[in-house]
């Protein structure tokens, strides 16, 4: 079982988001999982451009970090995606990323990974954590669930948020072992899967690598 940990704050050894995916990491290892911890900052991932040519192709024009990266995540069989707040939503860095992956949500690439996310923030982390957990959802992974701190709380705060993480690393590995059903998640993900779908299907004489993705597995 591979889980692959990804931090995308800016502080580096100093990040206090950091330290939730860390306690995460050491919940999902006492729970039997393979975890790779990556710090998104140290990559150069460019903006995507909207040229649509991994539509088409299944590729990226830009050659940087990102294909490694991208599949990395696709091999994995867990997700654990963390952010601080900055300013209601994720940093730069990964926001970057996640527009990066539009093929992914077109063509539901995630579908059978389990994900969970954190966050750290003066106030309000779960504007962070809810938002990746509906953005995982929407590329076809199930959604363990979120931890974070609220840093205004001080050392005490943070020390809570990492006792959660870890628990939430060890429910992550507990939901792909038992390749736990998410019924409400699960009516979501129907919805939107029957969207891209029919997106693709419009768009099939200039999509050919996701139209030849859906019906590689006949539309299902």
């Amino acid at each position: 079982m591979k889980i692959l940990g990804i931090c995308s704050s800016p502080k580096g050894s100093r990040s206090s988001t950091l330290r939730l995916v860390r306690a995460a990491k050491e919940g999902a290892e006492e729970n039997g999982a393979e975890v790779e911890l990556l710090d998104l900052c140290q990559l150069e991932i460019r903006y995507c451009n909207a040229c649509q040519t991994c539509y088409k192709t299944g590729r990226c024009v830009h050659k940087d970090d990102f294909q490694g990266l991208y599949e990395k995540i696709l091999a994995a069989d867990g997700l654990v995606i963390s952010s601080p707040n900055y300013f209601h939503s994720v940093t730069a860095q990964l926001k970057t990323l996640i527009d990066r992956m539009a093929d992914a949500a077109h063509c539901q690439l995630l579908t059978g990974k389990y994900c969970c996310s954190l966050a750290t923030g003066g106030s309000n982390y779960d504007q962070v954590t809810g938002y990746l957990g509906d953005l995982m959802i929407g590329f076809g992974a199930f959604f363990t669930g979120s931890a974070g701190a609220e840093m205004s709380g001080g050392p005490a705060a943070l020390e809570e948020g990492e006792r959660k993480a870890r628990a939430l690393g060890r429910s992550l590995v507990d939901d792909i072992r038992n390749k736990r059903e998410y019924a409400e998640q699960r009516a979501v993900q129907q919805s939107i899967r029957s969207h891209f779908k029919e997106l693709v299907r419009m768009n099939k004489e200039n999509w050919k690598h996701q139209y030849d993705h859906w019906n590689s597995i006949d539309w299902r």
